[in-house]
């Protein structure tokens, strides 16, 4: 098996200390092994991943299982998804060194110190995985539509202008604040669109759309608790809208792991959404704009390495 650890330096901006340790715990570990085949790259910007791992996969043994390890945050396994994805030699790791890692929680928040462990992630097991397809890329935990993803971009934005120091002070604010007002903006809390879901009709105003491959968003379960990312379906919830204060209780239910009673949960395989105006898409940690989005779920994908014989919880659906 050939190893190959790709850092995104931006998560250990002010920490450099974290990435040398981690740097010298793959060096010690792989010294300990016999004819070690291992290579150590730093992703510089976004979707440098991508062409790291094309050169390093063309260096390997035409019979190589190849195991890329993701080091950083969300953007960093973003890019690496996009690399592996649908190569049935490719193992997808990831270590969770940024301020997300929503994908990981499936497995439970005391077990999450345990992927950032070299010798213990070397020795993982790869388990099957579903992916969202997009166009000609890939999520692997979430797609969010309408209120949550133009409030989550407004804070994006705000970060990006801000210290961390202070950032940490008022992104809670932010937060509380920009969905307050949200809540009372019918071009993200009352849109019209147009769904379809397998074939069927859904179209209507909602506030919010989740399309979820996993349970967890924003570090908390969500509404679809049950999402599970090997029964190769999507678990879709669909918020209808309502007066303001009534969608403000449905969005704080949702985020806690509830379902509102103007929420509906679908099962598909494919959806597509369109609106007259632009909408704000958030994909796992990807924000774009447009008018119309097709997804679909891409069963078994990906192979996504985990810790101390750990599996993902049985679905209570599977696909047909």
């Amino acid at each position: 098996m050939k190893h190959v650890f790709v850092f995104d330096p931006k998560a250990f901006y002010g920490q450099q200390w974290k990435m040398d340790n981690i740097l010298d715990n793959i060096g010690q570990f792989f010294r300990t092994q016999e004819a070690p085949d291992f290579s150590i790259q730093f992703s510089r910007y976004r979707r440098n991943a991508i062409t790291i791992i094309q050169d390093e996969s063309e260096k390997a043994k035409s019979d190589d299982i190849i195991r890329i390890y993701a080091i950083g945050g969300e953007e960093i396994l973003f890019d690496c998804l996009n690399a592996v994805a649908l190569f049935p030699n490719m193992q997808l790791a990831a270590v969770p060194h940024g301020e997300s890692y929503d994908f990981l929680k499936i497995f439970g928040e005391n077990n999450i110190e345990a992927f950032r462990d070299i010798p213990t992630l070397v020795k993982g097991e790869a388990l099957q995985t579903d992916i969202i397809r997009w166009g000609v890329n890939y999520a692997l935990n979430s797609c969010y539509i309408g209120m949550n993803s133009a409030i989550l971009k407004k804070i994006k934005d705000l970060k990006s202008n801000m210290s961390k120091n202070s950032f940490i002070i008022f992104s809670k604010l932010s937060s509380y604040f920009n969905t307050l007002f949200g809540s009372f903006d019918k071009s993200v809390a009352a849109r019209e669109y147009k769904i379809n879901i397998d074939d069927t009709d859904y179209s209507g105003q909602y506030c919010l759309i989740h399309v979820a491959n996993s349970p967890y968003h924003g570090g908390r379960i969500t509404g679809v608790s049950d999402a599970t990312p090997d029964d190769g379906l999507l678990d879709i919830a669909l918020i209808k809208s309502s007066h303001p204060m009534k969608t403000l209780s449905s969005m704080r239910r949702y985020s806690r792991g509830k379902r509102p009673k103007n929420c509906i949960i679908i099962h598909g395989k494919k959806i597509s959404i369109e609106a007259a105006d632009q909408m704000w898409i958030q994909l796992d940690n990807e924000y774009i704009q447009d008018t119309n989005i097709t997804m679909s779920v891409v069963n078994h994908a990906v192979q996504i390495v985990t810790v101390n014989n750990l599996t993902y919880p049985l679905a209570s659906i599977s696909a047909v």
